[in-house]
């Protein structure tokens, strides 16, 4: 805690409450979970009998060259820390490759909240604030969420984020941000966008004020702040939005910067777009601003991180359509592609549209899956592509494995789920996809009739999507289509990301979290 800060200690229907003010943020801490929290700090996306092959450190039928022995153990200490938290779900994707696939079983089909019908399969609901844009994380037995303030007896707009018991989704404690007074840089009707990340009893997320945050998962303890506009001179667009990803002692974050919403320009090209931080410390360890002058919009988008022919690799998709990806300790570029290799080219050298990266890059066999567009864009041609990682350099015109796009794929902000050699994908008009994941093939599409930002998750033998007017799709994750279920029994249910865990679905709405369980 910083000096000079207070503590306010209050009694509410007989629980202990605390409130601790650091400055700008402070901390409500209300029934406390115990336990340990188990998190994830590997450098391999694969856990150990989740059934998938080629995910691990060795594809399958490729034996590597010796690795130097840091590697190797590097190796072994992923894997038992895999191994030990396999049921949870503590970042966007749930692992360092952001595929969004769950190993859970037994996931419910349908459900309902009550009210006209039955309830049905939920096991608990917890309030948010008023706006929710993050998804959920799940470990040691709490879940984290980012939302904006709930708070009564609190009149101003705050960023906030939220830890519940997964058990009952008891409020264990929250901590909260002042917005800025620009809001150019903070947009007064959004909270905290960043989906969190937890690992060994920490939790890491970006605030509403351009921080990347530290906090003890146990208590909400700040633990350290990075401060990437008075200390980078980072300028966000509206808002910061990026999940962070932790791969052994460093965390890997977009710094959101972006152009001025009311100017159109970038204010100080030279400050970083993406940085990789000491996750004991707060320290930069390295950092990289090719965007540079050429961010279109904002930088929303998270990295995604994967070994390929047992060199590492942390992806990094940029404001200005391009994907770049680097080697983690260093920060030694290994490759970069332009996704906007597509789009037509004015007289005057600009793109076609302001479609960026704000999807997560998918990493799987040597490849990587990402899609591109922009929440605020006009219309114009996008695309989702497969592009080969194992290439060096500028690999736009040699790496594309494919590319769909034209009328089988628009614009998207969806972080794809890739399984048994398919792919799913959903685009922001409203279209959720079956991709042959080697070809670039549609198999199928289905049309929900509503827009989506969310990303889809394969569970279960199942595709949940969900879509933008208070309905979830449940697709059988197969070649044909087969639509299971549209459940439409929640009362707040908007544009959100599944994700399961031990057993359990989790739905976000703007105001509420739904934790969606099979009844025994």
């Amino acid at each position: 805690m910083r000096s000079g800060a207070m503590s306010l200690i209050e009694r509410t229907r007989g629980d202990l409450r605390v409130l601790l003010s650091t400055g700008r943020n402070s901390v409500f801490l209300g029934a406390r979970a115990s336990g340990p929290l188990r998190g994830f700090a590997g450098e391999t996306p694969a856990l150990p009998g989740d059934g998938r092959s080629s995910r691990g450190l060795i594809s399958a039928g490729r034996r590597p060259a010796a690795l130097p022995a840091t590697r190797i153990l590097a190796a072994f200490f992923v894997l038992t820390a895999a191994a030990l938290r396999a049921a949870d779900w503590p970042m966007l994707g749930g692992r360092p490759d952001r595929n969004m696939v769950s190993t859970e079983k037994g996931l419910p089909l349908e459900w309902n909240e009550g009210g006209k019908n039955p309830r049905k399969n939920i096991k608990w609901v917890a309030d948010l604030g008023q706006v929710t844009y993050g998804a959920p994380v799940i470990g040691g037995g709490r879940v984290f969420i980012g939302t904006d303030n709930d708070d009564p007896a609190v009149k101003q707009k705050r960023g906030v984020l939220k830890c519940f018991s997964e058990k009952d989704g008891r409020l264990l404690w929250r901590a909260t941000h002042e917005k800025l007074s620009d809001a150019s840089e903070d947009d007064s009707g959004i909270g905290i966008c960043s989906t969190p990340c937890i690992a060994d009893e920490r939790v890491y997320y970006v605030s509403n004020r351009g921080e990347l945050v530290c906090r003890a998962a146990k208590d909400g303890r700040e633990i350290w702040v990075l401060d990437m506009r008075q200390k980078l001179g980072v300028s966000p667009n509206q808002a910061s939005a990026s999940s962070p990803l932790v791969s052994g002692e460093l965390v890997y974050v977009v710094t959101g910067h972006g152009t001025n919403y009311r100017t159109g320009s970038v204010k100080n090209p030279s400050a970083p777009s993406f940085i990789a931080v000491d996750r004991a410390t707060g320290k930069v360890v390295w950092q990289d601003n090719s965007p540079g002058g050429k961010i279109l919009t904002g930088q929303w988008g998270s990295p995604g991180y994967g070994v390929v022919d047992g060199q590492p690799q942390v992806a990094f998709p940029g404001g200005d359509g391009w994907l770049y990806s680097f080697e983690p300790p260093t920060g030694k570029l290994l490759w970069k592609f332009n996704t906007k290799a597509h789009e037509k080219i004015s007289a005057a050298g600009d793109p076609e549209t302001t479609f960026n990266l704000a999807a997560a890059p998918v990493f799987l066999n040597g490849r990587v899956f990402v899609a591109v567009g922009e929440p605020e864009a006009s219309s114009g041609p996008g695309a989702l592509r497969c592009i080969d990682a194992r290439q060096r350099g500028d690999v736009t015109r040699t790496a594309e494995v494919w590319r769909l796009g034209d009328e089988e794929f628009h614009d998207s902000l969806s972080t794809v789920a890739v399984h048994d050699g398919l792919v799913f994908a959903a685009d922001t008009q409203g279209y959720v996809c079956c991709i042959d994941a080697t070809t670039g093939k549609r198999l199928w599409s289905h049309d929900v009739l509503a827009n989506i930002w969310g990303s889809p998750l394969v569970a279960d033998g199942k595709v949940y999507v969900q879509m933008g007017e208070g309905a979830v799709f449940v697709f059988e994750a197969g070649r044909e289509e087969k639509l299971l279920a549209k459940n439409e029994g929640l009362s707040d249910v908007g544009h959100g990301t599944p994700v399961a865990a031990n057993g359990v679905l989790y739905i976000t709405g703007q105001r509420k979290l739904y934790a969606i369980a099979a009844e025994k």
